[in-house]
């Protein structure tokens, strides 16, 4: 995760012409609190970056893939974004595998 996963995504964004300071929202699996906190630590996100996903790991605990759509759909009702801003959707998978889905408000 901290070897990989920071330039992995930054060559994600950097394809589109963004940086990590461009994404106003993240949909972060919540693998772990480890792995938020990797996340966090790895791409130099401020403390309340990754709540959403902290709040449903608290709520309902790791519920594989569809944590993800749990946590876009609590951003979306509750914290719903300006429109026009910049999200990022991350799902990660054994042995090491993510998934990172762009998201336009």
């Amino acid at each position: 995760m901290r070897n990989h996963f920071g330039r992995h995504l930054c060559a994600f964004l950097a394809e589109y012409g963004l940086t990590t300071a461009d994404i106003g929202t993240w949909v972060c699996h919540p693998g772990g609190p480890k792995v938020l906190s990797a996340v966090a630590d790895t791409l130099g996100l401020d403390g309340g970056a990754l709540d959403a996903s902290r709040h449903s790991l608290a709520a309902v605990g790791n519920m594989s893939s569809a944590s993800v759509l749990h946590i876009l759909q609590n951003v979306w009702e509750s914290q719903r974004p300006e429109p026009g801003t910049w999200g990022l959707l991350m799902a990660m998978g054994p042995g090491f595998c993510s998934e990172l889905v762009l998201l336009r408000w």
